[in-house]
């Protein structure tokens, strides 16, 4: 058996080998690396599987954030409400654009932003919330939209982990993740349920007026060439990742329905263990499972990592530390934020390895592995 990888994109290319050498040789060919017809073409493509008017490709998904933020033209100072327990990008543009971010706790079983408290976070100053779909699950999106509804704030999802779920709303209708929002954001990075081989991004909306302006500002400002009407930026998606992701984009519901089938051998392999908490899954929404993450209790999380790297099973901690709690926001003001369960998920959370190609030996060897660990430190 092979070395174990948290993600392995080199067998995954293996499947997809003659179509994508097939795709980046077109591109070569034709010699259009910037805004190709492939670029345009997945941007479609992409906008049909969505079900959104529009997709607007860009450079990577922290550039998509940071598009969305400025389209809707926020002031320095203005408050953006997000979840602490995140990657650091989606606050990191937050603190670029000069904007206040607001953190606020997470449900303890989902992951997701906790309704409640982002109700109580809501002041005047408010400008934008931005829910994460974190690890592959929706956020509580009907709660959230009603309460933003409500107070008139725009929403802004963080699709960057969740790109082909579905959300199912309590009258049935049934909708893709990122498509909820006025602005959904996602990133391709390559270890990304839907990922290309460099870095990606994408915005969706289906305010057409908001669409222009946020292809304007993804091009230096401008609508017509050498004419800039504001201050933009420069974040393009290159044809060649264009051209991987159209193949991908085929086979992202086959990815998703993989990855819950891992997901699924971890749950039975780990349901009779107590001090192994396994991913819960709302009803409201289809899990994508971009990581299995698993809450430890009572077991030295340090050392169960460090036995398993000795065993050859890789595992990651996402996140060590919130983002609250990070260097960078030392000096903000207010800095006082009260997120009993954000602070207590960063201590217990682990993440298996989880994707497209994981073979039911590779499962029984970690899952072995893992519970001999856990017995072991228990």
């Amino acid at each position: 058996m092979q070395g174990i990888q948290m993600v392995d994109l080199k067998r995954q290319y293996h499947h997809i080998k003659p179509e994508v050498d097939a795709a980046i040789q077109n591109v070569i060919d034709t010699t259009a690396f910037i805004n190709g017809p492939d670029v345009a073409a997945f941007g479609k493509e992409l906008a049909t599987y969505l079900g959104v008017k529009h997709v607007i490709p860009c450079a990577n998904g922290t550039d998509a954030l940071q598009i969305a933020l400025m389209a809707l033209g926020l002031q320095p100072g203005d408050e953006v409400i997000t979840p602490s327990f995140t990657y650091i990008a989606t606050v990191e543009v937050v603190a670029l654009l000069r904007l206040k971010p607001v953190f606020i706790d997470v449900d303890a079983d989902t992951f997701t932003i906790n309704p409640e408290s982002l109700k109580k976070a809501i002041t005047s100053k408010t400008k934008a919330i931005i829910p994460v779909h974190l690890y592959g699950q929706s956020a509580n999106m009907e709660t959230i939209l009603a309460i933003a509804k409500e107070h008139n704030i725009p929403v802004v999802e963080d699709n960057a982990q969740a790109i082909g779920g579905d959300y199912t709303f309590s009258n049935d209708q049934k909708v893709k993740t990122g498509s909820m929002g006025l602005i959904g954001c996602t990133s391709f990075f390559p270890s990304k349920n839907l990922g290309c081989y460099g870095d990606g991004g994408a915005i969706f909306t289906n305010d057409d007026a908001l669409a222009e302006q946020m292809k304007m500002v993804a091009n230096h400002g401008q609508k017509v060439r050498y004419y800039h009407e504001v201050v933009g930026c420069n974040s393009r998606l290159d044809t060649i990742q264009a051209a991987i992701l159209r193949i991908k984009l085929r086979k992202l519901d086959e990815y998703c329905d993989n990855r819950r089938k891992v997901a699924d051998f971890y749950d039975a392999a780990f349901a009779k263990y107590d001090n192994i908490i396994t991913p819960a899954r709302a009803s409201y929404t289809k899990h994508v499972f971009h990581q299995y993450t698993l809450q430890l209790e009572g077991v030295d999380r340090n050392k169960v990592q460090e036995k398993l790297a000795e065993r050859g099973v890789p595992s990651m901690i996402y996140y060590p530390v919130a983002c609250h709690k990070q260097n960078m926001f030392k000096g903000l003001s207010d800095n006082n934020f009260e997120l009993p369960v954000t602070d207590f998920l960063q201590s217990r959370v682990i993440s298996l390895p989880i994707h497209t190609e994981l073979t039911t030996q590779e499962l029984e060897f970690i899952t072995k592995n893992f519970i001999e660990v856990i017995n072991e430190l228990s």
